[in-house]
């Protein structure tokens, strides 16, 4: 019975550790994100940073990643740059296994 126990709390574990994983990749996917996007707005340096972390926030609002699209779309739209909903969608899906390996190796 204990031998069960070990594989049950070693599996709770183990999800654990891979749902911790996960959140910090998406953490760091939307950081990653943030500076593409700020770079397209003309931010650099600490201006770009700044706005990194405002994306990384703006996800905490509702759960899935539609309130950093949002985010996106309306900060672009306010500048008037030219970048489609589509195009921000497929740079988050180009950017989470990148911050996936860099959670990894950090």
């Amino acid at each position: 019975m204990a031998l069960l126990d070990d594989r049950e709390h070693a599996f709770e574990n183990l999800f654990a550790h891979d749902e911790e994983l996960r959140f910090k990749a998406v953490v760091r996917r939307n950081k990653l994100l943030g500076l593409w996007a700020a770079g397209l707005l003309g931010k650099s340096g600490e201006e770009a940073a700044a706005y990194a972390a405002e994306v990384v926030t703006s996800d905490f609002q509702r759960s899935g990643h539609e309130d950093v699209v949002e985010k996106l779309l309306a900060d672009f739209g306010a500048a008037g740059a030219k970048t489609s909903e589509t195009e921000i969608r497929e740079k988050m899906l180009e950017l989470l296994p990148v911050a996936a390996a860099q959670v990894q190796n950090s």
